[in-house]
Formats: structure tokens, C-alpha cells, sequence
């Protein structure tokens, strides 16, 4: 060493000299100084890469990574983990997600990478007729909306038909629609279509209206008319011009709830047919006989006295029940030829002699315990007679 600096070297050479000697001890320090690092593989967000470093924590070695850890971020190992060579590390950062719960807003911090796995961790369980959206395998995005509608039961009466439906709305009109319930013009709903519902208070009704038009044919009654016959016996008619009935049509409004008529409402009457008046010839020649047994009907005022309509129907002298016998003590069996009527006293007193439209001159010589205000019931011969008589309103004339 001695020979080597004896030797005379000049100012250039003597700096040049040091320089070198410098630098080469530097590079020995820098390379034992790097062989001191570990070298770890970290992996953040998804991306993976190799470093060395002489961190002695996960801690550190993050933050020298200029990354500022948040508790909801995923760390493994532990941010107290002591590095090791050859170590892994994976770093996720977490991300806000929105998240709307039966109409209760919040953010959440997630590492998760689907809907579903942040459900979970949540601990919110969905059901069959819940709604999520987005699904359930949809992955997480930065900032994404979620929005979780819990279905509840509600009880649906249709028209009088009860059903029980989930469903996640919020108001009656998105049930409707949800549920493809249509509405027509008249139908009625509680509550109403703006209503909030609830798990509280779900329970729909639906009145199905509907309003139509119906045409009811009615028959209307011939007058008859009579002519005084010179020819035939006091007491006998006959029929010279048949009568002929008339149609009516009657239109009604009706209002139908749930298939069952709430009003009915005559609107207008129109009439097909008119009736035509029977002529019935009546005698007034004086028999040389005459049963003193029926009752008589006097016709010198027929012109004349109270005129109004009856309800009438027919009964015979062969009811079951009956006795034959009038309230009065007249034997209809002995007398099936009769005319005779049953009134109630308190509109026709007994007694009254009268002319019924369609029948003729009759006594009021009967009562009956259906027989009340303007009704009468008028005596036949038999059953025939009375079925084909029915039931119909008449004109009643009561003779003075």
C-alpha cells in the first residue's frame, strides 16, 4: 500500500482517485441496504403487484403507500401484522352505497362485490315477494342506489270476492296496477286510490257497479164496452167484438252493485200496441122467470157512481178450504153462474151492487183475508176460469 501511494501523481489524478473511492463505497452501502428489504405481494382493489420495503407493519406499509384506511375497508392480514418476507397482503377499500329500506334512506360503507353478499352482511332478509333493485347478483358500484321493498299481506275484496296478495305498494293505485286490477267507470274502491296502505291497514275494497237499461213488456187491459139488447134475456150478455190487449214497454235505469240491484228507475213508457175495447151486448128483455137465489144487480144507474182501478185476481167455490158460502150466507157451489165479488168493506161496503171491468155486473157479496184496500177477488166458475182470469188492474164501477 505504502509503494502504491509513493508514487508522485498529479493534482487531476489525486481527485480522480478519491472520487472513485467515494462512489464505490457508496454503492456497497446501497446494495447491503437493499438486501435488508422483504419483499411482499400486495393486492389493491383487484390489482396485484410485487414491492419490497423495510415497513415493519401492514400499518406502515400502507401508509407509505400514501393510503388512508377507513374500519369499513377489508385488510388482511391486520393493519398490527409485522411484515414478513414473501408475505401477501390485500387491501380493498370500501365504497358508499345508498340504500333505501321501506322508505328509510342510509349509506353504507361496503367491500362487498354483490347485492346479495351486502344483504347478508346487513343481515337483511329477503323474502319471496320482496323487490330489490337492483337483483340480488348484481355487482356493487360506487355510489349505487339499492333499494329494498318489503312485501306485506293485504286482504282484497273484488267485486264480493276475497283474496289475500302480497305486495310492496305504497299506495292503492300502484296496488291496482301492480296487482292488474282495472277499474271501470262506476266502480267504487275504499280507500281511495291516493290512500297510503300499510301493514296496518290493508284491506281493499272493491264495489264492481254497473248500470244498464232494461225493457219490461207489460200487457195493457181492454175496456169493455157495453150495449143494451132488446133481444136478449134481462141478465144475459153477449160478447159481439172480442177485446184485444195492448203492449207496453217500460224502460228502466238499474243499478247494479256486485250483480245485485240497488235502484231501479222507470225512465219512459212507450207503447207498442194499443188495446182495443170488447163489446158485450147486454139484455134487458124481462124473463117471465127469474132466480130469486143470486143476487141481483140493479142497472138503472149503471151510468152513474165512484169509478176507480182494482188489483184483481179469481177465486172458485172449490178452494181448498173453502166453504162455498159468501160472508154474507151465499152459496156459490149452489150458484156456480154467479157474479159475485170479494172487496174489503172498508173501500166497497157488502152490499154494493157494481160493474167490473172485463166481467160484468156483480155483488160485493164476499170478504177475504188478502182481500185489503183496492183489491177485489172475483168469483168463477172453476179453476180454468180463474188461471186465466190472473191477476190484472181493472176499472170498477161502484153503481148508486
Amino acid at each position: 500500500m505504502k509503494n502504491l501511494f509513493s508514487v508522485k501523481l498529479g493534482k487531476g489524478k489525486v481527485l480522480l482517485l478519491v472520487v472513485c473511492l467515494l462512489l464505490a463505497g457508496t454503492g456497497t452501502a446501497y446494495g447491503a441496504h437493499e438486501l435488508t428489504k422483504q419483499s411482499i405481494t400486495i393486492s389493491i382493489n383487484g390489482k396485484e403487484k410485487t414491492i419490497r420495503t423495510h415497513e415493519e407493519t401492514v400499518a406502515q406499509l400502507l401508509s407509505d403507500l400514501g393510503i388512508k384506511t377507513k374500519a369499513e375497508d377489508h385488510i388482511s392480514p391486520s393493519l398490527n401484522t409485522k411484515i414478513e418476507d414473501n408475505m401477501n397482503i390485500v387491501y380493498d377499500a370500501a365504497i358508499p352505497v345508498h340504500l333505501t329500506l321501506d322508505g328509510k334512506e342510509k349509506t353504507i360503507w361496503t367491500t362487498d362485490q354483490t347485492v346479495g353478499a351486502l344483504l347478508k352482511n346487513e343481515k337483511i332478509d329477503i323474502g319471496k315477494h320482496d323487490q330489490v333493485t337492483p337483483g340480488k347478483n348484481d355487482k356493487i358500484k360506487k355510489d349505487m342506489d339499492l333499494v329494498v321493498e318489503q312485501a306485506f299481506e293485504v286482504s282484497v275484496n273484488d267485486g264480493g270476492k276475497e283474496k289475500k296478495v302480497w305486495t310492496t305498494s305504497t299506495t292503492v293505485a300502484d296496488f291496482l296496477k301492480q296487482q292488474e286490477l282495472k277499474l271501470k267507470k262506476h266502480d267504487k274502491i275504499k280507500p281511495a286510490l291516493h290512500s297510503h296502505i300499510t301493514k296496518k291497514s290493508a284491506d281493499i275494497q272493491i264495489t264492481r257497479v254497473e248500470k244498464v237499461t232494461d225493457v219490461v213488456e207489460e200487457k195493457i187491459a181492454f175496456d169493455t164496452k157495453h150495449k143494451k139488447d132488446r133481444s136478449l134475456e134481462k141478465g144475459k150478455e153477449k160478447v159481439l167484438k172480442k177485446g184485444e190487449e195492448g203492449k207496453l214497454k217500460k224502460h228502466y235505469a238499474i243499478v247494479k252493485e256486485n250483480g245485485k240491484v240497488v235502484s231501479k228507475e222507470l225512465i219512459k213508457e212507450v207503447t207498442e200496441k194499443d188495446s182495443k175495447d170488447r163489446l158485450v151486448a147486454v139484455g134487458t128483455q124481462e124473463s117471465q122467470e127469474e132466480p130469486k137465489a143470486t143476487p141481483a144487480v140493479s142497472r138503472s144507474n149503471e151510468s152513474s157512481g165512484k169509478e176507480f182501478y182494482v188489483t184483481s185476481t179469481a177465486y172458485t167455490a172449490s178452494c181448498a178450504g173453502c166453504t162455498g158460502r159468501t160472508s154474507t150466507g151465499y152459496n156459490l157451489k149452489s150458484n156456480p153462474g154467479a157474479k159475485v165479488i170479494a172487496v174489503d168493506p172498508s173501500v166497497i161496503p157488502l152490499g154494493s151492487k157494481v160493474y167490473v171491468e172485463g166481467y160484468g155486473y156483480a155483488v160485493a157479496s164476499d170478504t177475504g183475508s188478502a182481500i185489503k184496500g183496492n183489491k177485489i177477488d172475483v168469483f168463477v166458475p172453476n179453476k180454468s176460469a180463474a188461471y186465466q182470469w190472473g191477476n190484472k188492474r181493472v176499472k170498477i164501477r161502484v153503481l148508486k
